[in-house]
């Protein structure tokens, strides 16, 4: 069975995308503050059991491990010299967990500083980062890109631009929102019409949302309504964290259960989503709920 085309799937039927990475590492045995960008070289095959739970989870999409895997986030690291490398990686991991006929995303997240004015560094040179980290994932056989968690809509725009330039590939992006005197509004303080508007007019296919600060799940319903409206003519995504996080016993714990995440599934669906996921601390049990109910 030849693998799908991400665009013409989502003209057929709602999508489900995979879920938290970092959760099932720690819970492997990353340490906390480990780069989880490294693990696609040091510890490949528990990258690619992660990768192979979601699949079997019943996810059409699988994410590589990259998150932070700019050559700027990885400077923080030391790793900078290791980007072609550890992309290279992440994105062989991904295939050989999910298997050829699953749909693999690059994973693209924020460079780790800022744009000027409020940085240092310029638009052409957030380009070439951003290139950088995809071409490595590209030439790892990623079949679609993930702009994701995004903040500013600025280099949201950037790191779309820069896919589309690269290759001829579906490009989703989204944002983290939060709710701010009962507006849902990015980290530099955009609201999701405007935020949403800047990755279509840069060429994404699919626009939305994932994370969220203090987010319950209630909240993602009337968030993936927002998303639906202001994605006019691009298709919609949301991927929500299994609720605001709780401290328990000195940790930080999203709450939310495989059955609760499944109990609002239909809803976001409901809203008129393309594609639903799960964020941090989904999990493949998450997903799998979420699973009998998008494709039943």
């Amino acid at each position: 069975m030849a693998r799908p085309d991400l665009l013409k799937l989502l003209a057929q039927r709602t999508v489900l995308c995979d879920g938290g990475m970092g959760t099932q590492l720690i819970a492997a045995g990353m340490s906390p503050g480990e780069p989880s960008a490294r693990w696609n070289l040091d510890h490949a095959e528990v990258v690619q059991a992660v990768h192979r739970r979601y699949r079997q989870a019943g996810c059409d999409l699988v994410t590589t491990n990259t998150f932070q895997a700019t050559r700027t986030a990885l400077a923080q690291h030391g790793l900078e010299a290791q980007t072609r490398a550890i992309n290279l990686a992440a994105a062989k991991n991904a295939r050989l967990g999910a298997g050829e006929e699953t749909i693999v995303l690059a994973d693209v997240g924020p460079f780790g500083g800022f744009l000027e004015p409020m940085g240092e560094t310029t638009e052409d040179e957030l380009s070439e980062i951003f290139t950088e980290q995809l071409i490595a994932l590209r030439d790892g056989g990623c079949d679609a890109v993930i702009v994701e968690t995004m903040g500013d809509p600025n280099e949201a725009a950037v790191a779309v631009r820069a896919a589309k330039k690269l290759a001829d590939w579906p490009v989703i992006a989204t944002f983290a929102f939060a709710r701010t005197g009962g507006v849902f509004r990015t980290m530099m303080g955009t609201m999701v019409e405007q935020a949403l508007g800047a990755l279509r007019e840069a060429g994404a296919e699919v626009v939305g949302a994932n994370c969220g600060t203090d987010l319950e799940l209630e909240d993602y319903v009337e968030l993936a309504r927002e998303v639906v409206k202001a994605a006019g003519d691009a298709r919609a995504i949301m991927q929500p964290n299994a609720g605001a996080p709780k401290l328990v016993d000195g940790r930080s714990v999203h709450p939310a259960t495989a059955g609760q995440m499944a109990g609002f599934a239909a809803k976001y669906v409901g809203a008129g989503l393309a594609i639903l996921g799960g964020c941090c601390g989904t999990t493949p049990e998450h997903l799998r709920a979420m699973a009998a109910v998008v494709k039943k």
